[in-house]
């Protein structure tokens, strides 16, 4: 057997692991069947010899692999979890193979609610709780540290054990009105500023955004746009845990995380977040804006 043949022969023993794995962190058939291919790819190109465990460097690369692949789908508009699970397909009847998988522990209800989890908490809760994956392999591949990862684990399992529904938010509409937030701040109009804001709406500030000039609470949209007309010129569009945000950065690390709940096409509540640990495991993904 030549080295071709045994690294595929090792790669196929490892196959229904991967494939196991990656279903359960993307929910979608075709989905995982690509993430297992390009971690062959992967291996293919790489240079063996420097791998002490195939089995925990190969979890690693379809972990990347498939938290790239849900950061894609979160940009997107989202799809209903029947457009893309197979198993809430009534025309579609799974291989005996996929069977056994979902049968083993991921049923409709978790596929549903792991759907409301941000990308880093569907992934360290699937690697941990499911696969027993140790938090030191899960940290690197969400770039977090070990204690962020178990943090961010424990948190997607609370929502998880917490949530007998997922709630209903149009990620896309919150994306524009949050934008329309940000180009009204940046640009002083604070007519437009009244427009986004709920008469209502509440702006939370934690102990590090107030010692960084942010008032700790403000009610009242016209109170809430005076605090931030003109400003915010430093703000980028991101998801935070998966849904659109800002965040203000210095020299590339994030200083104040700001998060929206949006009502009715308006923003209720503002949450200004700077603590040192929060800003260790929140999960943010760039967006254009």
């Amino acid at each position: 057997m030549d080295a071709d043949d045994w690294l595929a022969t090792r790669f196929e023993q490892n196959r229904d692991r991967l494939r196991a794995v990656a279903y359960r962190i993307l929910g979608s058939e075709p989905e995982a069947e690509d993430a297992v291919q390009e971690t062959w790819i992967r291996l293919s190109r790489s240079d063996t010899a420097t791998i002490d465990n195939l089995g925990g460097w190969l979890t690693t690369v379809v972990g990347r692999i498939c938290l790239d692949m849900l950061r894609t789908r979160r940009g997107r508009p989202e799809l209903p979890v029947s457009d893309h699970s197979p198993v809430l397909a009534d025309d579609v009847v799974p291989d005996p193979e996929l069977e056994a998988v979902q049968a083993d522990s991921v049923g409709l209800a978790l596929l549903v609610v792991l759907e409301t989890l941000s990308p880093a908490e569907r992934l360290a809760f699937v690697l941990h709780d499911l696969f027993a994956v140790p938090f030191e392999d899960i940290a690197p591949i969400i770039g977090k540290s070990p204690a962020a990862a178990r943090q961010i684990a424990s948190r997607a399992r609370r929502r998880v054990r917490g949530t007998p529904e997922p709630t209903s938010v149009d990620v896309v509409r919150q994306q524009e009105v949050v934008s329309a937030f940000l180009a009204a701040a940046r640009n002083a109009d604070f007519s437009a500023l009244l427009e986004v804001l709920d008469p209502e709406v509440v702006l939370r500030a934690d102990a590090t955004a107030a010692e960084r000039g942010m008032a700790a609470s403000v009610t009242g949209h016209d109170r809430v746009a005076r605090a931030f007309t003109g400003r915010a010129q430093a703000a980028k569009l991101v998801l935070v845990d998966g849904m659109p945000g800002l965040v203000w950065m210095q020299r590339g690390e994030p200083v104040v995380v700001f998060s929206f709940t949006v009502v009715d096409g308006r923003v209720a509540t503002i949450d200004l977040r700077g603590d040192a640990e929060y800003l260790q495991t929140v999960d943010l993904v760039s967006l254009n804006g």
